[in-house]
């Protein structure tokens, strides 16, 4: 049979929990479709919940008298008094039956007979009160005071329990909290009204608001809401004992259980983020629905690794320390001062060579370098050059190899001594001389270093780092992992990152694929491709705050102030700018303002210009004569002529082109 939920979860012993209901009229709530203010809102009709606790949450109040209601936190210091009922009871026993409150609690309790009682000893009139003080309930008795009027003394009766009458109980002086009330049925049922008079005189019925907790199949969290759901709902524990609730657990979750739940049959809920970390050829294969192996945890060293090409695009490898390959080392290329300082903090007796010339910059501090210089570099320290002081490191020059003046190199040893500023640019090569073959734990406690697979893991089918000419060596790092297989191959086993994977899953009940105590042999792919993504989480975990490369010294403008004036000055004299900003050129006398350029150089023989010619530069050319100056008015005539028809026909040839 349906109840609503409030009746049925006051009626509820909290003893008896886990109960599973079936929901028979749904809830809706038009605010969020699945929780406000943490609480569930939302039921379906027929959905299915267990609940497994119940909290007192608070106390509702109802006003009899017009139906309001208002709520009381369950700690609520408040006292309340019982409102006697105005109906009678016939008997004693009823009256003591019928106490709210354990029996010993609720005495003294006193009583008014409207009607006459015949006792054993003694006759009571109508309107006689009594206390009741004690109840022998194995001899169906209780001891009553009578109490007397002015000027006399009370007596104590015996009176039966099965004596009849009309019995109205008297108001006690006894008060109770609201949760008192609310965790008595008895008192539940009862009137009430506030002790002290200031706060409330309304006469109230109350009742309890529980919160409750429960699970739901294929629902991660716990459900918690309210008892005050305006929903129908049925106990069908006893109807099935069969019944199970998946509940979905993320990787973390499955790694916090115990070792002793392994190995276990999963079924993945939640696949992975479209986006991975991870490219590997088990990750697309994990789909809703599919099953997956889970042989157990554990919490793997790890190396991270990326390629150095210049040539092809970038790839990354997460490394377990279970890789069998050999390595041998490579030299690190640098081209900073920067870097080599960063690189020497973490090996002593670092040596490079250079391998770019660099020129000297006195008023920066650059010393001079040459290609092939080899140099050992001794620490760092604070240097001063012509802007100021700078950090700089020290390294000292190193010999040719086949150098054998010794003393030579003693004395000037101080010389050999040069400081590099660490906002330098330079570009250098790491000096090796070791060719010995390393694991994966002896190179992974030195990073960043590069390296290269000389030796591939027999226990891999195609070991792909034997592919790069160089591999560089990020950093280690402890993931926590979980061995898996797929169901037609578990003796193939992959590791998934608990950390790097979101997805969920939930056990199953399926058996393993291999007989009782039989165990397969797995072997476990350990060089796993992960993406840029991966690499740069990795490094904001290992490194979450790096320090800059320095800037360079502020100039000291004192010093610079008159280099700079006579810098400036030949830059401007090499810019077209200048040029437009020179003096002008002289001013063209008015007589030789319209002269004509000559067709042939100036040490030329005479000519004799007649009259009336149009153009001396159009039709053939003459041989020309050094001219004769003769000044009269023709002769100026004729010039004047030759000069117009020589600027109109140039105008002509301008325009055309």
């Amino acid at each position: 049979m349906a109840h609503p939920l409030q009746d049925y979860v006051a009626s509820l012993d909290s003893a008896c929990l886990p109960r599973i209901l079936q929901v028979c009229s749904g809830v809706y709530y038009q605010g969020s479709v699945y929780e406000i203010s943490g609480n569930e809102v939302s039921f379906s009709t027929g959905d299915i919940i267990k609940v497994t606790d119940i909290k007192l949450s608070s106390v509702c109040c109802e006003d009899v008298s017009n139906k309001e209601t208002f709520e009381l936190p369950a700690d609520h210091e408040g006292l309340l008094k019982v409102i006697p009922e105005e109906m009678a009871y016939s008997t004693i026993e009823e009256l003591v039956k019928l106490r709210p409150v354990s029996l010993k609690r609720s005495l003294p309790v006193t009583f008014t007979s409207s009607t006459k009682l015949a006792l054993a000893d003694v006759t009571l009139g109508t309107g006689s009160v009594l206390t009741l003080l004690a109840v022998a309930e194995k001899e169906e008795r209780c001891r009553c005071r009578i109490q007397a009027g002015p000027g006399q003394s009370s007596a104590e009766v015996d009176v039966p329990l099965g004596t009849r009458g009309q019995f109205s109980v008297h108001e006690n002086e006894e008060r109770f909290t609201p949760r008192d009330i609310a965790m008595s049925p008895a008192l539940r049922s009862l009137r009430f009204r506030f002790d002290n008079a200031a706060m409330c005189q309304r006469t109230l019925v109350l009742s309890p608001v529980y919160q409750m907790s429960a699970i739901m199949n294929m629902r991660k969290n716990v459900l918690h809401f309210p008892s005050t759901l305006a929903m129908d709902v049925v106990d069908i524990t006893d109807t099935c004992e069969g019944i199970s609730f998946m509940v979905p657990l993320s990787l973390q979750e499955v790694h916090s259980r115990p070792d002793q739940t392994f190995p276990v049959v999963v079924e993945v809920a939640e696949v992975p983020e479209t986006c991975s970390m991870f490219k590997c050829d088990w990750l697309p294969r994990l789909r809703t629905g599919i099953q997956v192996i889970f042989h157990g945890k554990t919490t793997s060293p790890m190396t991270i690794m990326s390629s150095v090409t210049k040539c092809k695009a970038q790839q990354y490898f997460m490394v377990s320390e279970q890789y069998a390959g050999r390595f041998r080392r490579r030299p690190r290329g640098f081209d900073s001062v920067y870097e080599l300082y960063v690189a020497a903090a973490q090996t002593p007796g670092f040596k490079v060579s250079a391998t770019r010339n660099c020129e000297e910059v006195e008023e920066e501090g650059f010393p001079g370098i040459s290609i092939g210089e080899r140099l050992e570099v001794i620490g760092c320290q604070n240097v001063q050059v012509l802007g100021g002081q700078v950090d700089a490191v020290v390294c000292q020059h190193l010999g040719e190899v086949d150098d054998d003046d010794e003393d030579d190199d003693q004395d000037g040893k101080t010389e050999n001594v040069i400081h590099l500023p660490l906002h330098m640019q330079g570009h250098f090569v790491e000096l090796l001389s070791d060719k010995k073959k390393y694991t994966l734990n002896q190179l992974g406690k030195k990073p960043p270093l590069d390296v290269k697979a000389v030796t591939p893991d027999p226990g891999l089918e195609k070991d792909p780092l034997v592919d790069f000419s160089c591999l560089r060596i990020e950093g280690a790092t402890l993931e926590p992992t979980i061995r898996a297989s797929f169901l037609h191959t578990p003796n193939i086993c992959f590791e998934i990152p608990t950390e790097r994977l979101s997805m969920s899953v939930f056990c199953t009940q399926q058996p393993l694929p291999w007989p009782p105590n039989q165990v397969p042999e797995c072997s476990v792919e350990c060089v796993t491709e992960v993406t840029d993504k991966f690499l740069h989480q990795f490094l904001k975990e290992i490194h979450p705050v790096t320090s800059p490369p320095p800037r360079p010294p502020k100039r000291n403008l004192s010093v610079t102030k008159a280099n700079k004036s006579v810098l400036t000055k030949t830059f401007d004299d090499m810019t077209i700018r200048s040029r437009r900003a020179s003096s002008p050129l002289p001013a063209i006398p008015a007589s030789a303002r319209y002269r004509p350029l000559p067709s042939a150089p100036r040490t030329l023989s005479t000519i004799s210009v007649p009259n009336a010619v149009p153009n001396p530069y159009v039709g053939e050319r003459h041989n020309f004569q050094n001219p004769v100056c003769e000044e009269n008015s023709s002769d100026y005539e004729n010039q004047d002529d030759v000069l117009a028809v020589t600027l109109k026909k140039a105008q002509e040839n301008v325009m055309f082109y």
